[in-house]
């Protein structure tokens, strides 16, 4: 399972503040786009400045609206289902095409991230597991019609379960720039989120630079939040 990655003993450390949804979409979006230049993968701890849910790049608008009462719904530039954003832990992962990650097949890296946060509970003394196959309402089945497209209604294979409930899920793109994972945690009863971040940096077994941001990557995300994920033409485009 890859973790610390062969390129480099080092990797970037960006710990964001609250954001808007259209920022958070852009600013994992810029790191996608600039993580080659700086040659190291980058981890990115985030949170949200409102109440908001995120879809997967190929859903339908009108499906997803459906499910949700939350707003603003931004589609991601990630796969994966609809997710709420009122109560989760986010964080993104980008790799430069030189990674090893980014040379995974998609499921090799969705599971090697899950394990990666599966251990970290474990140091925090709560036993969860990664999930052998489809799971909804608790037992092993294929979903029902209405759950379809829900990111933790029911849990898929290697997601992250804790007492019959999945507690993580993740989303990928891999482009010629280098591969994204934005992944969401719905978190157990008696965890800190500080608690857990610090246990997933140690477990890591790499060392880790803070990420600078300067103004012009600030200027690419004003960009995109505004002329992109803000827009109803692009939330709305299918």
């Amino acid at each position: 399972m890859a973790r610390a990655d062969q390129i480099s003993a080092t990797w970037l450390l960006l710990r964001d503040g609250a954001r808007s949804a259209a920022d958070n979409m852009a600013v994992d979006e810029t790191l996608l786009q600039s993580v080659a230049n700086w040659n190291r993968p980058v981890l990115r701890f985030y949170s949200w400045s409102e109440p908001a849910a995120t879809f997967g790049y190929f859903q339908k608008h009108k499906d997803v609206e459906r499910m949700t009462a939350l707003r603003p719904l931004v589609r991601r530039p990630t796969g994966g289902g609809l997710v709420p954003h009122d109560a989760d832990w986010t964080y993104s992962l980008a790799f430069p095409p030189s990674a090893d990650w980014y040379r995974l097949k998609a499921v090799e890296s969705y599971r090697a991230v899950h394990a990666w946060i599966k251990e970290a509970f474990a140091r925090l003394g709560l036993a969860s597991k990664l999930a052998p196959s489809s799971v909804r309402r608790g037992r092993l089945a294929p979903p029902d019609a209405e759950q379809i497209g829900q990111c933790f209604v029911g849990a898929e294979q290697f997601d992250v379960v804790w007492n019959e409930r999945k507690i993580a899920g993740a989303a990928q793109r891999r482009t010629k720039e280098g591969l994204l994972i934005q992944g969401s945690i719905q978190p157990p009863p008696g965890i800190s989120r500080t608690d857990w971040e610090s246990a997933f940096l140690e477990i890591a077994g790499a060392q880790w630079q803070p990420l600078a941001i300067d103004p012009e990557f600030e200027a690419r995300v004003r960009d995109l939040a505004l002329k992109k994920y803000s827009l109803r033409e692009y939330n709305q485009r299918r």
